[in-house]
């Protein structure tokens, strides 16, 4: 694995198919990353059944346009991944439909995975995360590619290529994993043991249409950025693409993890940047959530633990049901891992007092119901 990332210009998804093949090309082939007859996962980012242009999922053109590389050189891609709600044949039909995969499977020869089994797995060099449930894809493959998207995350910053790997856990298994890993370096643990395991032979970041603002489900606002970026290391992909978004490093809890375990690369001196310059990559005005300071360290100056973390508790931010949009779909109250949400005449509530600060039911609802009231200290501070 090299710390080398590639980037190559897109700024239209009708020129994926070409930019795909020159940045691949530019990696040495896809014959790198596939051998005849192997089967190959294709783990796309498929949050929830959104269009293309809302930017919530990886975008068919990219996906169809790797599945295409992969079968010229031989191989059988299988399209897959396990969103936030359940795990079922009509939930993934909608989400293939409504996302564009069909037409990318139709377009490119790739399989739909509908196997709804999931298998054990064990993680002997795990720092948090010794077993896991994953869907049985992820097991039955010969090799994985991460096609992730470039979005902002607000329990985790930004959700990249790392992050991408927990929509291996099927459904809403998810909820458990959140429920035991509250603290967003635990998570990130867990994120990392997980894409270790995986060990995607290629990473595709698809950055053309982006998400920033309180991604990375609807409540998200798409942004042109214009790029695809590729690796074959998750955690460099990672590291420039919070480059490019003008990510504080000390707000990025997947490298702070990274670094903590003295895993390579954490920082961007040590990833090689091909095909473009970071200094004319960088998006200066990017929009992150709202808990998100790209200033807090340089306004309170350093920080003893304890007072870490009462700063953070008081920048968090709490969701909040907006009634009026509301359509008592109980989508929010079955993702909450705290079970802090509650249904009352048709519509959610919160019990603020029980929230783990965790945004599944904003990550989920499709309505945009769940508001994210900001904490005092964040409020004070503007």
């Amino acid at each position: 694995m090299s710390h080398k990332v590639y980037v190559i210009p897109c700024q239209d998804y009708s020129q994926a198919a070409e930019q795909l093949s020159a940045l691949i090309a530019g990696m040495g082939g896809m014959e790198r990353f596939v051998r005849p007859g192997e089967r190959i996962l294709l783990k796309a980012n498929l949050l929830a059944a959104a269009r293309p242009e809302q930017a919530v999922c990886t975008h068919p053109a990219v996906v169809s346009a790797v599945a295409r590389l992969v079968a010229d050189q031989g191989g059988r891609a299988v399209i897959a991944d396990s969103p936030g709600g359940p795990y079922s044949e009509p939930g993934l039909r909608r989400l293939y439909e409504r996302g564009g995969m069909v037409q990318a499977a139709e377009e490119s020869g790739a399989e739909l995975n509908y196997d709804l089994t999931s298998r054990q797995i064990t993680l002997p060099e795990g720092k948090v995360l010794r077993q896991a449930e994953v869907i049985a894809p992820a097991v039955e493959c010969d090799g994985m590619f991460d096609l992730c998207k470039m979005k902002t995350h607000t329990f985790m910053s930004m959700t990249g290529a790392v992050k991408n790997h927990f929509g291996l856990i099927p459904g809403v298994t998810k909820v458990g994993f959140h429920a035991s890993h509250q603290d967003k370096g635990r998570f990130a643990d867990m994120l990392l043991d997980l894409s270790a395991w995986a060990a995607p032979r290629l990473c595709v970041m698809d950055a053309v249409l982006a998400m920033e603002g309180e991604g990375p489900g609807a409540s998200g606002t798409p942004r042109q950025v214009g790029l695809l970026l590729a690796s074959d290391s998750p955690l460099a992909l990672d590291v420039v693409a919070g480059e490019i978004m003008g990510l504080p490093q000390s707000e990025n809890p997947v490298l702070l993890a990274a670094r903590r375990r003295g895993l390579t690369p954490s920082r961007m001196e040590e990833v090689e940047l091909v095909g473009g310059r970071m200094e004319d990559l960088r998006i200066p005005d990017y929009r992150f959530p709202g808990h998100v300071r790209t200033d807090i360290m340089e306004f309170f100056g350093p920080l003893t633990p304890f007072m870490e973390r009462l700063t953070k508790n008081l920048m968090a931010q709490t969701p909040k049901i907006r009634p009026e949009v509301c359509i008592g779909c109980g989508i929010c109250k079955n993702a909450c891992p705290a079970q802090a949400i509650t249904m009352r005449d048709k519509k959610a509530r919160v019990a603020p007092g029980k929230c783990i600060h965790c945004y599944c039911c904003h990550e989920l609802c499709p309505q945009k119901a769940v508001a994210l009231k900001r904490g005092m200290l964040s409020r004070l501070l503007d």
